[in-house]
């Protein structure tokens, strides 16, 4: 009989060819950037991520989830505790006088949003030009166009050490691209959600959904990012303030402030980590000699860092 000692083995025994070891996360993230997670697992539906959660939980391993990748840094050193490539993607739309959908935590928000439209149902098109994934969305209240994840969710199924439990959108305390999750109030991991929807028609929710995507690409750079880099102060934009700091186009190594919105960092090919946090420490340090502002990041670091 053998003995199983060692936890990356019971990883091994429990979920089989779900688990890889040594793998590079930059193609999972939006900017293309990251070193390699020691051990990769991916989660194919909400049920398997909160096995596998549970299994790693028992195993006392310590672990990220990782969705659609655009809110974060990792580092070139990439991550010690366990990845969790969340692709849980199921989605069941509700008709009726007061539609809805329920939907995985690993489905693409922006694909949500079109896929809504598609069947004539508005109340998602600020998503429509989200990266991230539902998770991800209900974890930092995800918003654009001045919707947001507060404003169409109904419930949230989260993991907790209690079990499966459902969350209102009040329960979840959200604030600007904030919870009780993203602050450290609870700890919980998203498995699905329930989002409010309305009945339209495909024509009048894709001229909407089209006007966003325009002004999107009209005001944001294309390229890899991660995403918005820092949170707008109250009354004022990171985006204008960092123009103000005469920052926008500056680079180190391949990594630029976007010479089109201050707030973007561009990534021109095998940029490293250290060189957006370079020009993440420029930024705060010159917005708040020149302007009086402490900045806050948006974007969340991953990974082994040098203090």
């Amino acid at each position: 009989m053998v003995v199983l000692t060692r936890p990356i083995d019971i990883l091994y025994a429990k979920l089989g060819d779900k688990v890889k070891e040594n793998v590079s996360l930059a193609p999972y993230t939006s900017a293309r950037i990251g070193g390699p997670a020691d051990i990769l697992i991916t989660a194919e539906s909400a049920d398997e991520l909160a096995r596998i959660i549970k299994l790693l939980q028992k195993q006392e391993m310590d672990y990220i989830i990782l969705g659609g990748g655009s809110n974060v840094l990792v580092s070139d050193k990439g991550v010690r505790d366990v990845v969790v490539l969340n692709r849980a993607k199921g989605v069941r739309f509700h008709n009726g006088d007061d539609p809805s959908v329920t939907v995985e935590s690993g489905v693409v928000f922006s694909n949500l949003a079109n896929r809504s439209a598609a069947k004539g149902f508005a109340g998602l098109e600020w998503a429509a030009t989200v990266p991230g994934t539902i998770g991800g969305a209900v974890y930092g209240n995800a918003g654009a166009f001045g919707g947001d994840m507060a404003g169409n969710m109904i419930w949230a199924e989260l993991l907790t050490e209690n079990g499966r439990e459902k969350f209102t959108a009040e329960q979840m305390g959200y604030g600007y691209r904030t919870s009780i999750l993203k602050r450290g109030e609870l700890d919980g991991i998203v498995l699905c959600a329930e989002l409010r929807l309305q009945n339209s028609t495909k024509e009048v929710v894709s001229t909407t959904i089209e006007q966003f995507s325009a002004h999107r690409k009209a005001t944001q750079p294309p390229g890899a990012s991660m995403g918005s880099m820092f949170k707008n102060p109250n009354g004022d934009y990171a985006g204008k303030l960092i123009e103000a700091a005469g920052l926008k186009g500056r680079r180190i190594g391949n990594a630029e402030i976007s010479p089109l919105h201050g707030n973007f960092f561009i990534n021109h090919d095998n940029t490293k980590a250290e060189d957006i946090r370079a020009l993440i420490e420029l930024v705060m340090k010159t917005v708040k000699e020149k302007q009086g502002v402490d900045l806050e990041l948006e974007v969340e670091l991953v990974g082994e860092w040098d203090v």
